[in-house]
């Protein structure tokens, strides 16, 4: 069943905005009509988007960057809406005893950090919106310990619980809520997996229909929560 959103006067900001999950993001709110304000730290001619869509490079574990970004962003467009918090990456990993300390550091700066301080400067001005509405990407591997990517997993474990701590701390008036893939159907997966079952990878485009829906009218009940998008992978 094909569904439509109706995101008109909407400004919906998306993080990570050039890799393949945050391009399908901010598609799908194109689409529906929103004003999207993507940003990544991509240079301008490397990140591809629709038409209409303005692009906001920075990285988003400097502060002061994400304040600015931000700030830019409800200069331009008179508010936020909802922010997607898609920025984020996967550098497999070794043994916690043969892991470096710099990758531990460099993978809480790009998975939570990020996600911490676009939420932390984006809340005052989704309190603001008429439903406001926070979509963080965590992961399906978050919710149990594993074999040699422990810091990725407890990176997005810390998403997830940030998460439940914004929704609880802005009932009634901003939404806060997860989602948790496993591995999506992407072209660099594909690569890496060249011999997996990819009918079973849900798609980047499959994923953002989940996530307009959790900033949606259509899930307004919805605020805490932490939602499976792995299919049948």
């Amino acid at each position: 069943m094909s569904v439509e959103y109706d995101f008109e006067g909407q400004v919906v900001l998306v993080t990570g905005a050039g890799g393949a999950l945050g391009g399908g993001v901010v598609e799908a709110f194109t689409a529906g009509g929103a004003t999207v304000a993507a940003a990544d730290l991509l240079e301008p001619d490397e990140v591809d988007l629709p038409d209409g869509v303005t692009y906001y490079q920075g990285d988003f574990t400097d502060e002061e960057a994400v304040a600015d970004t931000v700030e830019h962003v409800v200069d331009a467009h008179g508010g936020i809406d909802a922010l997607v918090n898609v920025a984020g990456t996967w550098r497999g990993g070794s043994p916690v005893d043969e892991t470096d300390v710099e990758l531990f550091d460099f993978l809480f700066d790009v998975n939570l950090k990020t996600m911490f301080l676009a939420s932390k400067h984006a809340l005052s001005h989704l309190r603001e919106s008429d439903g406001g509405a926070i979509v963080s990407v965590s992961a399906r591997s978050s919710l149990e310990g594993g074999t040699g990517d422990s810091v990725y997993r407890a990176t997005k474990a810390g998403v997830r619980l940030i998460t439940e701590s914004i929704a609880e701390e802005n009932r009634g008036e901003v939404r806060a809520n997860a989602i948790m893939p496993s591995v999506i159907d992407t072209p660099a997966n594909r690569e890496m997996m060249p011999d997996a079952d990819h009918d079973s990878w849900p798609t980047p485009a499959e994923i953002a229909e989940v996530i307009c829906f959790l900033c949606s009218d259509a899930s307004g009940v919805t605020s805490g929560a932490a939602v499976p998008v792995y299919g049948e992978a």
